[in-house]
């Protein structure tokens, strides 16, 4: 870890070797921001974001800000391990797991057919947004969605087969950000605060606005974990079908990275931000996924306190999607997936092929672990055999 020198009204911890111009524009931005607490940190994946850089965690006594959670609030990872060795697993198995997932997990876009039962549907607070997207909800449950989302066949140090997942909140997150975003904006602008930069709007706790985007968020982080349940579920149900093996319970992780909550730091009950960020609270258990094609890994938090008790919440992007597209050839991306079961590439915006979520796209895995070697220590280790995208 490095203190930037760089004349902030805030220090910024920094995990991050190399941070890019974007994201350290917007990390001395939140350092001189009128809500910050104490210092601003940067996790090793750090990278520019929308108002505040992914893999950046903040902490507000009095406020939060919507920008600083992100527009797929509760995005986050789930794993467990079964028994299975992978050495009895043929690559024509794995390929029919993965189009019996892809089947019944919709992607992308898509929706279910039919709606999927779930009793937080009849807890959903009477907030408009909530209220507005719910009926749509109960069709996006256990849907996977794009971008970076995925399903993972993966093999663990042991040589045993492990299922991990990447998904959130689907539409909730992002209806209640833009939404609270602009409000947030309203009330900056009728009480004169002096923002850095207006993506950087806030809500104070005990405003009736405030207030809302909690328990909207709070809504949304349910709906986000019973949406990766649902799919983990499902999966499992899948493979157990295909082959004879058993899932291992006590090997069970689901957390969030994209969130704000209450904790203590520094004596000071505050508003800890995590965007792009995971709990790393002394031996609490997180994943820390590479990018497709790459290795992933199961830590246990230490507790550090300069990064709020955070950790790093993947590999972290090194070129956007478009520049990826680019900039790559089918061959280059194709070699990188060598030996991985995967449905290939997807048509790009203006070019033939997406190559956005290529590993080439993404830091190397190892060099952000061994970056953090103060905040987790390493638990598993995983790598890839089949991958579900959109």
């Amino acid at each position: 870890m490095k203190v930037l020198e760089v004349l902030t009204n805030h220090p910024i911890f920094s995990w991050c070797e190399h941070v890019e111009s974007g994201a350290l524009e917007q990390a001395i931005n939140l350092s001189n921001h009128p809500s910050i607490f104490h210092h601003v940190a940067l996790m090793p994946d750090c990278h520019q974001g929308y108002g505040m850089p992914i893999g950046g965690v903040i902490a507000c006594e009095r406020d939060v800000i919507p920008n600083a959670v992100g527009v797929d609030i509760g995005c986050g990872m789930c794993f467990i391990e079964t028994n299975f060795s992978a050495e009895n697993l043929s690559k024509g198995t794995i390929r029919e797991i993965l189009i019996a997932i892809k089947r019944d997990i919709p992607v992308g876009h898509h929706h279910r057919n039919q709606p999927l039962l779930w009793k937080g549907f009849d807890e959903a607070p009477d907030i408009p947004v909530i209220q507005q997207e719910l009926e749509s909800a109960k069709y996006q449950l256990g849907t996977l969605g794009g971008g970076n989302h995925f399903i993972e066949l993966q093999v663990n140090e042991s040589g045993k087969v492990c299922l991990m997942l990447h998904s959130g909140s689907r539409n909730f997150g992002y209806k209640i950000a833009n939404v609270y975003h602009k409000k947030a904006l309203a009330l900056c602008e009728k009480y004169y605060s002096n923002l850095p930069n207006k993506e950087l709007a806030f809500l104070p706790v005990d405003s009736q606005e405030g207030q809302e985007y909690i328990t909207a968020m709070k809504y949304a982080l349910k709906f986000a974990e019973r949406n990766r349940d649902a799919m983990l579920g499902i999966s499992c149900m899948l493979i157990e079908y295909l082959i004879d093996c058993q899932f291992i319970p006590d090997s069970f992780v689901n957390t969030h990275h994209n969130y704000a909550c209450r904790e203590n730091h520094y004596n000071h009950n505050v508003w800890v931000h995590r965007k792009g960020a995971t709990l790393a609270r002394k031996e609490t258990r997180g994943i820390i996924p590479g990018s497709m094609g790459t290795a992933s890994y199961i830590v246990e938090g230490l507790g550090n306190p300069k990064s709020f008790c955070s950790c790093s919440h993947g590999a972290g992007r090194v070129m956007g999607r478009a520049d990826a597209s680019r900039t790559f050839t089918k061959e280059e991306c194709d070699s990188a997936m060598e030996g991985i079961e995967f449905f290939g590439w997807g048509k790009g915006k203006k070019t033939e092929f997406d190559f956005g979520e290529a590993p080439q796209a993404y830091k190397n895995i190892h060099e952000v672990i061994a970056a953090q070697d103060d905040l987790v220590r390493v638990v598993h280790h995983m790598t890839p055999i089949g991958v579900v995208k959109a």
